[in-house]
C-alpha cells in the first residue's frame, strides 16, 4: 500500500475543448507551488495524485497544496491495486475497532468492472462487518464513511476526508492586474480575490519617505508575501511619492487632499501597468466605507483612468466579511499592526464625501508641474521580486 494526496480540480471541468489549456496551467501552478519538496505528480483522467513523498512532510504537502487555485479539493488516500482482498486491506485501516455507524461509497471510474458502485461497496461493506462485529450499516448518518475511488488506471484509491482546497480558476489563465496594495485589509483580500479567478497580481505600493516608517513598508512587502502564497510571484513597486503629497497639500483645497491623492495614484499605477503588461487595476474599495469610497468618490477616482478597467472585487462586502476574508487566508495580523502607510499631515480633518470631476480636475490643474512629479515618481520605483 502506498499513501498518497489525491488532488480533484474544480471549474475546470466546464471548459470543454479548452480544458488542456487550464489544467496545463493548473498543473505547472501545483508543481511550482511544492517546488523544493521531493515528490512524484502523476495525472490521470480527471484526477492528480502526489506519490513517493516523506510521510513526515504531509502537512506541508497540504498546506501548500490548498492554497492553488484551481484545486477544489484533497484527500490523504491510500493506492492499491485494484481488487477485492487489496481494497477491503486498504478500508480496514480507517476502520478503528469500536462500536459505530458505517458506510462504504464507492465511485467507480473503471467501467470494466462487471460489478456496479453499489455492488462493490456492499461487498468491501460486508469484508469490514466480518472483521468488525459491533459496526452497523447506516447509508444516511454514518459516523464513519469510507470512500473507494476505483480509476482507470488499475488503481483505486481508499480514503475518508475530503479537505477543501482554494477553488476558483488557476492562477495565469485570466491575464495579469496591477494591485494597488495598501497595509490595510482590503487591498490584500482584494488581490486574492483577483488571483482567485485566474488573474496574475502585480502590485503597487506609494511610500511617503520619511514621514511613513520603514516598518510601514515591510508590512506591505510581508503581506505581498502572504499573498504570493496563493497568486504565485509577485512584482511589488514602490513608488516615493513624498513630493507628490507636499504638492496636493501646498495646492489643492484640504477637502479635495484625499481625492486628488486617490486620482495621482491610479494615473501612476496605469502607467505602471502599462509598462509590465497588465490589463486591468485592481483596487480594495468597499461602498460607502470611508470618504473615498462614496459612489461620487468612485466616479472622480475612475476618471483619471485612460484605458484600463478598474476592478472591484471587495465593493460589495462589509467590513466584517472583508476581515473574516483576511484572517482566512493570514493577512490579518499583519494588516492590523499599527504601522501607518498614509502620513497623517497629508489628511484632512473633513475630506469631501461627494466630490465632482469637473472640482477635482480643476484642482489637479493646480499643481502645474504634476506630470514632471509623475514622472520622477515613475522614474524612482523600487521594485521588490516577491515569491521568487
Amino acid at each position: 500500500m502506498q499513501k498518497v494526496i489525491l488532488l480533484r480540480f474544480g471549474e475546470i471541468f466546464l471548459k470543454g475543448k479548452n480544458k488542456s489549456y487550464f489544467e496545463k496551467l493548473l498543473i505547472d501552478n501545483i508543481k511550482s507551488s511544492l517546488s523544493g519538496l521531493e515528490y512524484r505528480f502523476v495525472k490521470t483522467h480527471n484526477r492528480y495524485y502526489v506519490e513517493d513523498f516523506d510521510g513526515d512532510e504531509i502537512a506541508e504537502f497540504k498546506n501548500r497544496l490548498k492554497k492553488v487555485f484551481g484545486l477544489h479539493s484533497l484527500s490523504e488516500a491510500v493506492k492499491v491495486p485494484t481488487g477485492y482482498e487489496e481494497i477491503g486491506e486498504a478500508a480496514m485501516l480507517y476502520a478503528p475497532d469500536e462500536k459505530l455507524t458505517f458506510r462504504v461509497t464507492v465511485n467507480r471510474a473503471d467501467k470494466s468492472l462487471e460489478k456496479n458502485s453499489s455492488q462493490i461497496g456492499a461487498d468491501i461493506g460486508g469484508y469490514v462487518l466480518e472483521r468488525r462485529p459491533l459496526y452497523k450499516v447506516d447509508l444516511d448518518h454514518a459516523q464513519l464513511n469510507i470512500k473507494v475511488d476505483i480509476r482507470e488506471n488499475g488503481y483505486s484509491y481508499v480514503f475518508c476526508g475530503v479537505e477543501e482546497c482554494a477553488g476558483g480558476m488557476p492562477v495565469g489563465c485570466s491575464g495579469s492586474g496591477m494591485l494597488l496594495l495598501s497595509g490595510g485589509f482590503d487591498s490584500p483580500v482584494a488581490g486574492y480575490r483577483m488571483a482567485r479567478r485566474g488573474m496574475r497580481i502585480k502590485a503597487v505600493h506609494y511610500h511617503s519617505f520619511p514621514y511613513t516608517s520603514e516598518q510601514a513598508k515591510q508590512k506591505v512587502v510581508d503581506l505581498a508575501h502572504v499573498l504570493s502564497g496563493y497568486a504565485g510571484p509577485i512584482d511589488l513597486y514602490v513608488v516615493p511619492f513624498t513630493d507628490i503629497q507636499f504638492a496636493i497639500h501646498e495646492k489643492c483645497r484640504p477637502d479635495y487632499m484625499i481625492t486628488i491623492i486617490r486620482r495621482i495614484m491610479i494615473e501612476i499605477a496605469e502607467k505602471l501597468a502599462a509598462k509590465t503588461g497588465c490589463g486591468a487595476l485592481i483596487t480594495g474599495e468597499s461602498l460607502g466605507q470611508v470618504a473615498s469610497q462614496t459612489l461620487e468618490s468612485m466616479t472622480v477616482t475612475e476618471d483619471a483612468v485612460k484605458a484600463l478597467p478598474v476592478f472591484r472585487p471587495l465593493v460589495g462586502m462589509d467590513k466584517y466579511e472583508i476581515m473574516d476574508t483576511a484572517a482566512a487566508i493570514g493577512t490579518y495580523k499583519l494588516s492590523e499592526l499599527p504601522y501607518q502607510d498614509c502620513c497623517t499631515v497629508f489628511l484632512p480633518r473633513n475630506p469631501v464625501i461627494k466630490p465632482s470631476v469637473e472640482t477635482a480636475r480643476k484642482e489637479q490643474a493646480k499643481i502645474e508641474d504634476l506630470a514632471s512629479l509623475i514622472d520622477a515618481a515613475i522614474e524612482g520605483v523600487e521594485k521588490i521580486e516577491i515569491g521568487r
